[in-house]
């Protein structure tokens, strides 16, 4: 695995980055409720498994390729929301 780069959601994402990962992410960040507290925003990791990116925003959300390079969603079972 290789370490990549940290974001704010609604932030820019890295350029390196493929088109098909920043649509899906907009389209998670869209449903993101507002925080009405003034807690900021989660943050997405993006790494390098195996040459393929997989971003994963604080909450447990994970978009990554599948083998046709279409980006799937997902939510990390282990973290106690799955």
């Amino acid at each position: 695995m290789q370490l990549g780069t940290r974001w704010t959601a609604g932030g820019e994402p890295p350029a390196s980055l493929p088109e098909a990962l920043r649509v899906q992410i907009a389209a998670v960040e869209a449903v993101l409720p507002l925080d009405q507290l003034g807690q900021p925003a989660p943050r997405w990791t993006l790494t390098w498994l195996e040459g393929k990116p997989i971003a994963e925003l604080d909450t447990g959300v994970i978009v990554s390729l599948d083998e046709e390079g279409e980006a799937v969603v997902r939510h990390d079972e282990e973290d106690g929301f799955g």
